[in-house]
């Protein structure tokens, strides 16, 4: 291996560190955010040795291992309880849980995120309204494993000190699990006896 390919993996190690570094103690959500504020503190023009999401996942899920283990066991098992919670109270909407705190790389400002099945957003807007539940509503832009590109809706709202993020899709989307924005594979979703079962084994 010549000097120049090592020195690229180091550097991109490096990058990769300070990525989940952001994550972990300035709340950067984003991977390419953090990979651009990363590349940016240290001066890295060159892009093609900066880090792809998986890289900067496992810099993550190592850093939290390293600096964390105790205090992170402890608030992913918080929010993976807060999961099964609302899975429990939106259990007509077939939730699933994905992203971080379903593989474990969740931070301390992570959200929990849940898909949501339904005939239309619609049916979740009177669902939180009837429950009194304040919420805010986005959008979210997802790959499909078909090659469309869909805007969801995306219903927000806390729960103790978690944020929880719903995405919103049509009843036939259960089939088919979006791309995740980490690995360029069909997104991991849980459903509740799988929640139920992590939170068994922990």
């Amino acid at each position: 291996m010549s000097r120049r390919l090592r020195d690229d993996r180091r550097l991109k190690t490096l990058i990769a560190q300070e990525c989940a570094r952001l994550i972990v103690e300035e709340g950067v959500q984003n991977f390419g955010a953090a990979r651009r504020k990363a590349a940016s503190r240290l001066a890295i023009n060159d892009r093609t040795i900066l880090p792809d999401n998986v890289a900067i996942e496992q810099a993550l899920l190592d850093r939290q291992r390293l600096f964390h283990a105790d205090r992170q066991a402890v608030h992913l098992r918080g929010l993976r309880e807060t999961a099964l919670k609302a899975m429990r109270f939106l259990a007509r909407f077939r939730p699933r849980l994905i992203g971080s705190v379903l593989s474990g790389a969740a931070g301390p400002h992570a959200s929990i995120q849940l898909h949501l099945f339904a005939d239309s957003p619609e049916e979740i807007t009177l669902f939180l309204l009837e429950c009194h539940i304040p919420f805010e509503t986005d959008e979210h832009r997802l790959n499909m494993a078909s090659g469309a590109r869909v805007c969801l809706p995306v219903f927000r709202f806390t729960a103790g000190e978690a944020c929880i993020d719903l995405t919103v899709f049509g009843p036939l989307a259960e089939r088919e699990a979006p791309l995740s924005p980490v690995n360029g594979r069909p997104m991991r979703r849980a459903g509740l006896a799988e929640v139920e079962a992590l939170l068994a084994e922990s």
